[in-house]
């Protein structure tokens, strides 16, 4: 059997509290690069707090939802070893000494809610020529 231990952060188990975005569709560049760490765009919230996503020259309007099964982002800590005695059936041999491996995860963060886009991105147009 295997036991994970799991440490929630803070002395009254409170940690910080994340969202997802979730687009409907798939994000194309010119380039094919990993967008791993990339700048994508600016999120704002309005007045009545609805979500707004500027990726380029395109806009999104979200809102937010309510996950019905909260998740959490865990994060395994650094490896502790111990070592620990242990003895065969038969005496002839000697002890042995085994390392065993104790592995833990801390909980970063919980994921509540996601904003969610699912409606086709807009243009953006900033000047629109005038005809004289």
């Amino acid at each position: 059997m295997v036991q994970i231990t799991i440490q929630i952060p803070g002395e009254s188990g409170c940690c910080s509290e994340w969202a997802i975005i979730e687009l409907q569709g798939a994000l194309e560049t010119r380039h094919p690069v990993p967008l791993s760490g990339k700048f994508i765009g600016d999120l704002h919230f309005t007045d009545k707090d609805t979500p707004v996503l500027i990726i380029g020259h395109h806009i999104l309007q979200g809102k937010v939802v309510v996950l019905e099964k909260p998740l959490a982002v865990i994060v395994k800590a650094p490896d502790q070893q111990q070592s620990a005695d242990l003895s065969t059936a038969d005496d002839a041999h000697p002890k042995s000494k085994f390392k065993i491996k104790d592995t833990s995860y801390n909980i970063q963060a919980i994921i509540r809610r996601k904003i969610l886009f699912k409606t086709r991105p807009k243009p953006i147009i900033a000047h629109v020529p005038k005809k004289l």
